[in-house]
Protein backbone atom coordinates (compact mmCIF):
# COMPACT_ATOMS: atom_id res chain seq x y z
CA UNK A 1 0.00 0.00 0.00
CA UNK A 2 1.33 3.19 -1.08
CA UNK A 3 1.57 5.76 2.26
CA UNK A 4 3.36 8.75 3.20
CA UNK A 5 5.31 10.08 6.39
CA UNK A 6 6.90 13.14 7.75
CA UNK A 7 10.07 12.61 8.69
CA UNK A 8 12.88 15.17 9.83
CA UNK A 9 16.07 16.06 8.11
CA UNK A 10 19.38 16.08 10.02
CA UNK A 11 22.86 16.02 8.44
CA UNK A 12 21.32 14.45 5.20
CA UNK A 13 19.80 12.00 7.46
CA UNK A 14 16.00 10.47 7.86
CA UNK A 15 14.59 10.48 11.71
CA UNK A 16 11.17 10.02 13.28
CA UNK A 17 9.19 13.27 14.13
CA UNK A 18 8.69 12.03 18.14
CA UNK A 19 9.40 8.28 19.23
CA UNK A 20 12.39 7.16 18.83
CA UNK A 21 13.51 10.07 17.36
CA UNK A 22 17.19 9.46 16.93
CA UNK A 23 17.10 6.30 15.61
CA UNK A 24 17.84 7.26 11.55
CA UNK A 25 15.19 6.10 9.38
CA UNK A 26 16.96 4.15 6.02
CA UNK A 27 15.79 4.41 2.74
CA UNK A 28 14.84 1.24 0.60
CA UNK A 29 14.88 -1.14 3.55
CA UNK A 30 11.69 -2.72 5.37
CA UNK A 31 11.00 -1.62 8.46
CA UNK A 32 9.54 -3.50 11.40
CA UNK A 33 7.03 -1.78 14.27
CA UNK A 34 8.37 -2.41 17.33
CA UNK A 35 6.71 -1.90 20.99
CA UNK A 36 7.88 1.28 22.41
CA UNK A 37 6.88 1.85 26.21
CA UNK A 38 5.46 5.47 26.97
CA UNK A 39 5.19 7.81 29.59
CA UNK A 40 1.30 9.06 30.28
CA UNK A 41 -0.25 8.43 27.29
CA UNK A 42 -1.31 5.41 25.13
CA UNK A 43 0.52 5.07 21.50
CA UNK A 44 -0.47 2.27 18.88
CA UNK A 45 2.18 0.44 17.63
CA UNK A 46 3.23 0.59 14.10
CA UNK A 47 4.34 3.77 11.67
CA UNK A 48 1.63 6.34 11.94
CA UNK A 49 1.64 7.39 8.00
CA UNK A 50 -1.03 9.37 5.55
CA UNK A 51 -2.84 8.06 2.56
CA UNK A 52 -1.02 11.39 1.05
CA UNK A 53 1.51 14.09 2.08
CA UNK A 54 -0.94 16.55 4.20
CA UNK A 55 -1.02 16.73 7.76
CA UNK A 56 -2.08 20.62 8.47
CA UNK A 57 -1.44 20.41 12.19
CA UNK A 58 2.50 19.55 11.90
CA UNK A 59 4.97 22.19 10.38
CA UNK A 60 7.45 22.00 8.17
CA UNK A 61 9.81 23.96 9.50
CA UNK A 62 10.75 24.70 12.96
CA UNK A 63 11.79 27.92 15.29
CA UNK A 64 14.50 25.70 16.43
CA UNK A 65 15.47 24.87 12.62
CA UNK A 66 14.19 21.44 12.07
CA UNK A 67 13.33 20.84 9.02
CA UNK A 68 10.57 17.81 7.79
CA UNK A 69 10.08 16.00 4.33
CA UNK A 70 7.57 13.62 3.45
CA UNK A 71 8.73 10.50 2.21
CA UNK A 72 6.30 8.37 -0.36
CA UNK A 73 6.54 4.61 1.09
CA UNK A 74 5.19 1.34 1.01
CA UNK A 75 3.38 -0.14 3.66
CA UNK A 76 2.51 -3.43 4.92
CA UNK A 77 -0.33 -5.13 7.19
CA UNK A 78 -1.61 -1.61 7.62
CA UNK A 79 -4.97 -0.15 9.31
CA UNK A 80 -6.95 3.22 8.72
CA UNK A 81 -7.84 5.13 11.53
CA UNK A 82 -10.79 7.80 10.79
CA UNK A 83 -9.85 11.20 11.81
CA UNK A 84 -10.64 14.60 11.17
CA UNK A 85 -9.52 16.66 8.00
CA UNK A 86 -7.77 19.14 10.33
CA UNK A 87 -4.83 16.31 10.89
CA UNK A 88 -4.93 15.43 7.38
CA UNK A 89 -7.77 12.97 7.17
CA UNK A 90 -8.05 9.14 8.13
CA UNK A 91 -4.28 8.09 9.33
CA UNK A 92 -2.63 4.63 8.08
CA UNK A 93 -0.82 2.40 10.93
CA UNK A 94 1.55 0.32 9.09
CA UNK A 95 3.58 -3.19 10.74
CA UNK A 96 6.20 -2.59 7.62
CA UNK A 97 7.34 0.29 6.16
CA UNK A 98 9.89 1.22 3.47
CA UNK A 99 11.08 4.05 2.21
CA UNK A 100 10.33 4.99 -1.12
CA UNK A 101 11.81 8.21 -1.88
CA UNK A 102 11.73 12.18 -0.47
CA UNK A 103 9.13 14.21 -2.26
Amino acid sequence: MKVYKLLRIKNGKLYPLFINRNVETPIGIWLEAECIPTKGFAIRQGYHCCLAPIAPHLKMELANGEKRLWIECEGENCEEYARSEAYGGNWILCQRLKLIRVL
